[in-house]
């Protein structure tokens, strides 16, 4: 058949009340906006809601006007120099008026007084960027003046020292440390099943651990678990490239977890629960998972600034040190990138690294 571009199919009935092709019907947005919220993760939902209260409350006490968009390429320059440090006349100083700041904290949406960290300006400019391209408004934050300022931000900071902040990585020694203070109570039982299926199965986020659910895990046999990762931060586009979403939890760790199961009856729902003395509750929520990584690295008297991502850190630093290879490492935390999961990698004080010693 000669190529045409036109095609004509003549017995699929029309709608009574056609669209135009270039137009969405009212129901089909609908239907968008219902896809984009199921597809976001409630991490990301939070983020990106906090965010724009920020965005709403600063605006509304900078100009004494409702937020209302597209807004100023200048707005967002704007917002750059009032929330980043930089180096004037030899001192560190920002822009945002000393009565804006205690305003904002007391409206409960500024932690405390001070510049945020360029990490989450880069968010929120991320979040109001993306606002405007769902909305297909003129974008302030793609403007040249904007990057080039951001761009030189966070090459001012470099040059000052600035680094993101890691958590202590908890390797086997920080791990068994911490699980010498989990004792045979119901407390006891959890924690030690949380952070040993925690790291064992890959350097878990907390918020995979708070949503951990026993329809997801099955027995393999006497001394092996399998959970089924379906969804986690970097697997909500598919999982990647030589992953796979089942997760052996083996050997120490499976006893752990069959310790707890057994002590509770848990049989569906979520695994890792709140306890109230003796009685087992709901889901643990992400924040309650980093705080008993936090208590338990204390009752080990371990120094480091300790969280939730400790594990997933300290699970690749342990990793890199028993010389796994990195496609098995990147198979169980299910990371896109060599840089990304080498970016979780701690090696330790330099003079332990075992690179430092190939002479030897």
């Amino acid at each position: 058949m000669p190529y045409s571009d036109h095609f004509e199919l003549t017995q699929i009935p029309t709608s009574d009340a056609p669209l135009l092709p270039e137009r969405l019907a009212a129901e089909s947005l609908d239907a968008v906006r219902d896809i984009l919220a199921e597809a976001a993760s409630a991490n990301t939902t939070r983020s990106y809601a906090t965010a724009l209260r920020y965005w709403a409350a600063w605006f509304q006490a900078r100009y004494a006007q409702t937020l209302a968009l597209p807004l100023p390429e200048a707005t967002v320059i704007q917002f750059v120099v009032d929330h980043v440090q930089r180096r004037s006349r030899g001192d560190l100083v920002h822009d945002l008026p000393p009565a804006i700041d205690r305003a904002l904290v007391a409206a409960g949406v500024k932690a405390r007084s001070g510049p945020l960290k360029l990490s989450t300006v880069t968010h929120r400019i991320a979040v109001l960027s993306r606002v405007h391209a769902l909305r297909k408004l003129t974008n302030p934050c793609e403007q040249p003046a904007v990057r080039h300022l951001l761009s030189r931000t966070r090459r001012a900071a470099v040059k000052r020292g600035v680094r993101p902040a890691k958590k202590t990585a908890i390797t086997r020694a920080e791990l068994e440390a911490m699980l010498a203070t989990c004792d045979d109570s119901l407390e006891g039982l959890r924690d030690r099943a949380l952070l040993l299926f925690g790291f064992a199965s890959g350097g878990r986020r907390r918020s995979e651990i708070a949503t951990a659910d026993m329809s997801s895990l099955t027995r393999a046999s006497a001394d092996v678990f399998l959970y089924r990762l379906e969804h986690s931060k970097t697997t909500q586009s598919g999982p990647a490239a030589g992953s796979a979403p089942d997760k052996p939890i083996v050997d120490s760790a499976a006893t752990a977890l069959q310790a707890w199961l057994d002590a509770t009856r848990i049989a569906e729902g979520p695994i890792f629960r709140r306890l109230w003395k003796q009685r087992v509750g709901p889901a643990l929520s992400p924040a309650a998972i980093a705080a008993i990584v936090q208590r338990r690295a204390q009752a080990a008297g371990i120094p480091g600034d300790f969280g939730g991502h400790s594990l997933r850190s300290g699970f690749v630093t342990e990793a890199g040190r028993q010389g796994v290879a990195l496609p098995a490492v990147m198979a169980m935390t299910d990371h896109r990138s060599v840089p990304t999961v080498m970016g979780y990698f701690q090696a330790g004080a330099a003079q332990d690294n075992p690179a430092a010693r190939l002479l030897k």
